[in-house]
């Protein structure tokens, strides 16, 4: 009787222990800093820029490839921190991009291959954005911090397409409207007290899009589509300059 009343003590002794253990608390002894006050208002814009141009470039089954292009973006926004590195805000979106290809010719083995050529599209598109973007101070420092920027957009686009490839010329006229969510991380560097450099990167989170077509102002066509994606995209890189007034 003896023998079981001391492993009952030593079970209760156990188990009291481990509770204690487990209650506590591990502390990492993050600060969070004010990087953006409450009440400031911040206004600016980013832009990007890309343009290709290949020259009888070959890869894989392309050969022969001869085009050329580029894709301009500009984005204004504004946004007001109703909290310590929080804001709420707007974004603009305009976008024009042009892609002309020459010729190419896709071989897949010697008796297959496909050659086109003369091929033309001109694309505007446009979009506006609800933003709400969090801060996170780099330490103690007050001219870095991360952010991210939650995007909920809707826009559209316009453009026209004239192939040649045929033997003929056809003309296309295509519009679409596109609703769109994701998010946007990135960096802040003060260069003063008031004006920032800013560099982020877009996220492609869900989109729907609804593309309607004219071919020879005669055939008609629709199509819609709709995908979720949260992979970095390396080519939307953004840089702009804000000020936080």
């Amino acid at each position: 009787m003896e023998n079981v009343k001391k492993i009952i003590l030593s079970i209760s002794l156990l188990l009291g222990l481990v509770c204690q253990v487990q209650a506590q608390e591990f502390k990492r002894n993050i600060e969070f800093k004010t990087f953006v006050p409450k009440g400031q208002w911040i206004v600016g814009s980013s832009l990007s820029y890309s343009e290709h141009n290949e020259k009888n470039y070959q890869f894989l089954i392309v050969e022969g490839l001869n085009s050329d292009g580029y894709r301009f973006n500009v984005s204004p926004m504004f946004s007001y921190a109703f909290k310590d590195n929080m804001t709420v805000g707007a974004r603009i979106l305009y976008g024009r991009s042009l892609f002309k290809l020459d010729d190419v010719s896709v071989v897949i083995d010697d008796q297959t291959n496909l050659d086109l050529s003369g091929l033309y599209e001109l694309q505007h598109s446009y979009s506006g954005l609800a933003t709400l973007r969090n801060y996170i101070s780099l330490g103690n420092s007050k001219r870095f911090a991360l952010f991210n920027e939650t995007r909920l957009g809707f826009g559209g686009s316009r453009a026209k397409i004239l192939n040649r490839s045929t033997g003929k010329d056809t003309g296309t006229y295509k519009t679409s409207t596109d609703i769109s969510f994701g998010i946007a991380p990135g960096i802040v560097a003060f260069v003063n007290n008031i004006m920032a450099v800013e560099v982020n990167i877009g996220v492609l989170g869900l989109e729907f899009n609804r593309v309607k077509q004219i071919q020879d102002q005669v055939e008609t066509s629709e199509r819609t589509s709709s995908f979720a994606n949260f992979k970095i995209n390396l080519f939307s890189i953004e840089m702009g300059i804000a000020f936080y007034l």
